[in-house]
């Protein structure tokens, strides 16, 4: 998996990717991939089916979790799995509150 972490200057940033091509069409393999970073447990990894037009929106650095203390933040990370065939192309934007 190529995953990245972006690493923006604050700590309310959220990022929409929109898949513009059609797998299985136009390339194989290249699945979205989300990685919750658990404390003190082991990682847990989602994979998000898409397929052409379809949109996620997801946390690109830390998200809010409830424990047994309250709410905690977990870091995340997240990318796409090894392109086997193909192009894959993805519109990606990122919201941040600038204040």
């Amino acid at each position: 998996m190529a995953a990245h972490h972006p690493r923006p200057g604050g700590e309310s940033y959220r990022q929409v990717a929109v898949l513009l091509s059609a797998p299985g069409a136009d390339f194989a393999g290249g699945e979205f991939v989300l990685t919750e970073q658990r404390p003190r447990m082991q990682s847990r990894v989602e994979v998000v089916p898409l397929q052409r037009g379809d949109a996620v929106i997801f946390a690109v650095h830390r998200r809010p979790v409830r424990g047994a203390r309250g709410f905690h933040r977990v870091n995340m990370r997240h990318g796409v799995s090894r392109i086997r065939a193909g192009h894959r192309h993805t519109l990606g934007v990122i919201f941040h509150d600038a204040t």
